[in-house]
């Protein structure tokens, strides 16, 4: 990470931890975690209630909504996590497709980046 300095450094890590508050926000609105890893699954509006038989075609419309809105959620999570687990080990920064630094300009506009522009 010599590439970025510790004031870059932190300024990423707060942006991080931002966006990983907000999204785990967004995730308990439209799914709720199905286990101890942390996945997601979405719900429903009426999860844990009886449905009523009128109601089902709207629950299934909402679900089919939620679901991939989820898992699109879940892998930003997922990929925020990792950044911030990056930046604990000292790898933060560096391409997954080619091992070169990720320049501080990508990681600015997206600081969960895992690959440099090249490579994305």
């Amino acid at each position: 990470m010599k590439h970025i300095t510790e004031e870059q450094l932190e300024e990423l890590r707060g942006a991080l931890g931002a966006e990983r508050d907000s999204v785990e926000e967004e995730l308990a609105t439209y799914g709720r975690v199905q286990n101890d890893a942390g996945d997601w699954q979405g719900s429903t509006s009426v999860d844990g209630q009886e449905p009523d038989p009128n109601d089902a075609a709207d629950q299934i419309e909402e679900l089919a909504v939620n679901v991939p809105l989820v898992e699109e959620l879940e892998k930003r999570h997922r990929d925020i996590v990792d950044a911030l687990e990056k930046m604990e080990d000292g790898t933060y920064g560096i391409c997954e497709g080619g091992e070169e630094e990720i320049p501080f300009d990508r990681l600015e506009a997206n600081p969960a980046a895992r690959t440099c522009v090249q490579h994305a």
